[in-house]
């Protein structure tokens, strides 16, 4: 499989959008005219997915990862033309599900290699993004000082910068949980417990927005076991993450079922305090705590000196 492309994005609010219109001319930059963007997100284990129909031009099918931070960040994306989309959109739909779908105008210029998208977005206002395009091999230090330079030129202050895509600005504040929960209870299915008969679901995101989900593994030397929330951790690592964003647990013989005290400790290692852990089922009885409020005190790197 060939490599994925490679940006360095960022992406801020535009308090003042006539006035970044009047910035990117005065640079120079190549004005490409208005884009409509219709991106319909689906449910992905690992990354976002998206199908892109623009106009004018036409519909390409859109992975990609990119941590949610509140700077100038590398973007991984790979790119498939797609000749019927709306079939495409269906299938999708059936099979992964739909997240959410964003709309907006986009004006677009070019400047030595850096798409700066001027948008609108439906919903939520206007933005600026700045995408420096690497080529192949790149070590990305030159589009991220490209980024940084068109930053200042268009004074992009701290406070605008925005972490999260529109996709997750979009979506109602509980989604998240419910999408969560939902892989928890997917996974809990195929559960390995004939002697307990007490199957356990967890599905963990990670800053980017993969899902990685794990299931309890019984043994018939009971010590020997694994509790749910130990494989999502050891799929998440396996994936080459290493950070937990979003916890989600669910149980069938519970409404609520929080993690046992080991689970809380291997949690985290890869979780902060304020992590969000959410109990229950989706669209049914649900908690959600912090992973501070379900360790206090926990023993962590610090205390090892």
């Amino acid at each position: 499989m060939a490599a994925p492309r490679r940006n360095v994005e960022l992406k801020a609010r535009d308090p003042d959008p006539a006035r970044s219109l009047e910035r990117c001319v005065a640079l120079g930059a190549e004005d490409r005219g208005e884009l409509r963007q219709r991106d319909t997100y689906f449910a992905a284990r690992r990354g976002r997915l998206k199908l892109r129909e623009q106009e004018p031009g036409g519909a390409e099918l859109i992975a990609y990862e990119r941590a949610d931070a509140a700077h100038a960040r590398e973007s991984r994306y790979r790119i498939a033309p797609v000749a019927e989309p709306a079939g495409l959109r269906e299938a999708l739909d059936a099979a992964l599900g739909t997240v959410v779908v964003v709309d907006k105008r986009r004006r677009l210029f070019l400047w030595d290699g850096v798409r700066i998208h001027l948008d609108r977005v439906a919903g939520l206002g206007a933005f600026v993004e700045l995408e420096g395009v690497a080529p192949a091999g790149s070590d990305l230090a030159r589009e991220g000082q490209l980024v940084a330079r068109l930053r200042a030129e268009l004074d992009i202050r701290d406070e605008a910068i925005e972490a999260a895509s529109y996709s997750d600005l979009l979506r109602p504040a509980d989604d998240g949980a419910d999408e969560l929960l939902a892989a928890a209870t997917a996974v809990m299915a195929r559960a390995h417990v004939p002697y307990s008969h007490f199957p356990v679901g967890a599905a963990l995101r990670t800053p980017d927005g993969a899902v990685h989900a794990g299931a309890n593994v019984e043994n018939a030397a009971y010590p020997q076991g694994q509790c749910a929330e130990a494989s999502a951790i050891g799929a998440m690592v396996a994936a080459g993450a290493t950070e937990i964003a979003e916890v989600a647990v669910t149980a069938e013989r519970l409404d609520i079922c929080p993690p046992c005290g080991g689970c809380r400790q291997r949690l985290a290692e890869f979780a902060r305090p304020e992590t969000p852990v959410h109990l229950g089922r989706p669209g049914g009885p649900r908690v959600t705590i912090t992973l501070g409020e379900l360790l206090p005190l926990g023993f962590g790197p610090a205390a090892l000196g």
